[in-house]
């Protein structure tokens, strides 16, 4: 069973300025609550036990919104108000599920998820990406069902317009199913030319333990960083199986000023 799950959280939101200037984009409010709550609440629905979050020491204050006790029962002291105890008891939930990483260096998402290798206690775990929000149908348990069903790691994809491929991971396809097909290479940020498909990663991951293993033998690329897409590709190559899940869900981008205003006009709507 998957029951792990890790976050990257310590990139910087540039695309968010000036939000994020004085609050981790995670950390933002989506029609009442922050973006970080919907991906949590997601894996909750699907099973998942624990969190690993991948902070940076300027990412602190996610820590503090989720470890901040003093705060809440000074509050409920004073005012025995039913929503905010209400918030009190989810937040201390989660306590327990969370562990702390700490990446201080923007290294890739290859470098931030080499930093969870000594909790991962089983052959498979999840990382999300918080910038990618999936509303309507659960991805997770979509992803976890796919997992069961063929014993391997799984890539959250959907198809976007052919005219943008070069803004996403692309994915080179076989075998394709009606809801999944397996995937045979993976192309980060074609061009419209060279795309395989229209296919494009989107931030959701079933990923096996051994590919620990492969980041370390990976060096620095585009960006001079460690790219999780790298170690991927290589376990492809040597045949490990990977298979996109087509997922059903509607799918919302909060990584942009315009996408995180869209998203949460379309939760407030149900759309």
């Amino acid at each position: 069973m998957i029951k792990q799950a890790i976050i990257p959280l310590a990139g910087l939101g540039t695309r968010l300025l000036p939000l994020t200037s004085v609050m981790p984009k995670e950390l933002l409010p989506i029609n009442g609550k922050p973006n970080l709550e919907y991906i949590l609440e997601e894996c909750l629905e699907a099973g998942v036990k624990q969190f690993i979050f991948i902070i940076s020491k300027e990412k602190i204050s996610i820590k503090k919104y989720f470890f901040n006790d003093l705060f809440y029962k000074k509050i409920i002291k004073k005012k025995r108000d039913k929503r905010i105890i209400n918030e009190f008891r989810k937040i201390k939930k989660y306590q327990g599920m969370i562990k702390f990483v700490y990446q201080n260096k923007p290294k890739g998402t290859g470098d931030a998820v080499l930093k969870c290798e000594k909790f991962i206690k089983n052959k498979f775990f999840l990382m999300l990406l918080p910038d990618d929000l999936i509303i309507k149908k659960n991805c997770t348990r979509e992803m976890i069902e796919l997992h069961n069903k063929t014993k391997s790691s799984i890539i959250a994809t959907k198809r976007v317009n052919k005219k943008t491929v070069s803004r996403w991971g692309i994915l080179s396809i076989k075998n394709k199913n009606k809801d999944y097909f397996q995937i045979k290479d993976v192309i980060e940020k074609p061009s419209f030319k060279n795309a395989p498909s229209n296919y494009a990663i989107i931030g959701r991951y079933i990923l096996p333990s051994n590919i620990f293993a492969e980041i370390k033998r990976l060096k620095p690329g585009q960006g001079g960083e460690i790219h999780i897409t790298d170690a991927i590709r290589n376990l492809i190559y040597n045949g490990s199986k990977f298979f996109g899940n087509i997922f059903k869900g509607k799918y919302l981008d909060c990584g942009t000023i315009n996408g995180y205003i869209r998203s949460g006009i379309q939760i407030f709507k149900g759309n």
